[in-house]
């Protein structure tokens, strides 16, 4: 039997890949929870509430987000020196014992701050790429959709445990029910059944997180081919980070993902909040309640697009091009951005909104890995991608910040929401365009 025979037959299936990928992502899918927690951390003191105001719960978010970002840098070294198996259960163990500190300690907004947002953003940070990179070197044939699958549980792990905390299967769901437990408040009860749900998946998912051998790739697949042929997708040049970073590409990739997550991650930290106000400002509603109980449910079809997103932009870009469907998202991301505050005045415009922007912002995550893979090579992508994932910690701060602080000093006036999606829906624009500019690196000659 020849050598290019042998490493063509793999040790595992490579679809296990796959599954373990969307087990550990429906965990740390937690980060787009957190406007299940919004309402009750704002809410007064004397009723139950934190008494946090808009700038603090939004803060929490950011700090999970940046942290994410900056993390997954250090994962990204990591996971080359001790493998990613190991690197995948250190992040989730970090991830798990951020929320169940923050279950039993989070009483303060700073102890939120760091447990929540710092620690579990974190855990996030070191698991979130190890999906990623093991898994597109088990599929270089279909980078698109591979990238698509390996983030999807993270669009559908929000809608689980928003659902799940908020309405699903119990009347006011689990946060209601679990009020009270080891004396915790509902919000810190849920913190801890959570970190503990989030430690099991990310562990089992991790068991698979092994990367294939060296020289294997999938029967009938040649990438010398496909480059001959002109593919829309040819495989570039194996860069290092340090060359990478001096490449135009780079930084293209990176003002595009700044300005088209921006959008997506603003109506994620404020939807719940946005479509209450929208709600009961348009006369939908004359209960707070049942508003936010609409703008939940939402906030519930956004997580469900946003992981059907991934899948499907990965899908398609692996047809038409990673430049085409990254300025068709862009694009349509942009739209519906200038359009969301007047589709926010009825319950089923506010939920096609959301679906319709929760379907273009999954499908960043699909797409800027597989392009970054693409451009600077599959070997590499592990330390190559979350250098372009910084733009995440921008967008991640900048679009629930600039939502947050305008609609303070509007004094929570419903119309100060016009201001941040036009902002947003600018920037998707904006970001379409430098898409078009998009060129792959010349190969080293």
């Amino acid at each position: 039997m020849s050598n290019a025979t042998q490493v063509s037959k793999p040790i595992m299936n490579r679809w296990l890949v796959a599954g373990g990928a969307i087990l550990i992502q429906l965990a740390l899918g937690a980060v787009y929870t957190w406007s299940l927690f919004t309402t009750r951390l704002e809410a007064g003191v004397e009723t139950g509430g934190y008494g946090f105001t808009p700038v603090q719960t939004q803060g929490v978010f950011c700090a999970g987000l940046a942290a994410f970002a900056l993390v997954m840098l250090y994962a990204g070294q990591l996971q080359v020196r001790i493998g990613p198996q190991k690197v995948a259960m250190l992040g989730g163990a970090v991830l798990g014992i951020g929320y169940i500190l923050g279950g039993l300690l989070g009483k303060t907004f700073i102890m939120q701050l760091i447990c929540i947002g710092i620690i579990g953003g974190a855990g996030i940070g070191l698991a979130y790429i190890v999906p990623i990179a093991v898994g597109v070197k088990w599929f270089p044939d279909k980078k698109g959709l591979m990238t698509g699958l390996s983030v999807a549980g993270f669009g559908f792990g929000a809608t689980i445990w928003v659902k799940f905390g908020d309405s699903w299967i119990w009347d006011g769901g689990l946060m209601a029910q679990a009020e009270g437990l080891f004396g915790l408040s509902g919000v810190q009860a849920v913190y801890l059944i959570y970190g503990l749900c989030f430690l099991a998946l990310v562990f089992l998912g991790s068991l698979v997180m092994v990367n294939p051998p060296d020289g294997w790739k999938p029967s009938g697949w040649n990438p010398g081919a496909l480059a001959g042929n002109n593919s829309r997708n040819a495989q570039g040049a194996d860069l290092m980070p340090a060359a990478m970073v001096r490449t135009a590409q780079y930084w293209g990739l990176l003002l595009i993902f700044t300005g088209s997550g921006m959008a997506g991650l603003m109506v994620i930290g404020c939807i719940k909040l946005f479509g209450q106000d929208s709600l009961l400002a348009n006369g939908v509603f004359d209960d707070p309640a049942k508003a936010g109980q609409a703008a939940g449910t939402a906030m519930a079809f956004l997580a469900i697009l946003n992981g059907l997103g991934r899948i499907c932009w990965g899908t398609i870009s692996d047809k038409l091009g990673r430049k085409t469907s990254l300025f068709l998202m862009c694009l349509g991301q942009g739209i519906i951005m200038l359009f969301f505050f007047r589709l926010g005045a009825s319950k089923i415009g506010l939920i096609v909104g959301a679906c319709i922007i929760g379907f273009n912002y999954g499908g960043i995550f699909a797409l800027f890995p597989a392009a970054t893979a693409d451009f600077f090579g599959n070997k590499n992508l592990g330390r190559n991608y979350p250098f372009v994932f910084l733009a995440y910690g921008i967008a991640g701060i900048a679009g629930p910040q600039i939502a947050a602080y305008i609609r303070v000093q509007a004094g929570g006036h419903a119309q100060a929401w016009s201001t941040p999606f036009l902002i947003a829906g600018i920037a998707c624009l904006v970001a379409a365009g430098l898409s078009l500019l998009l060129k792959p690196p010349r190969p080293a000659v």
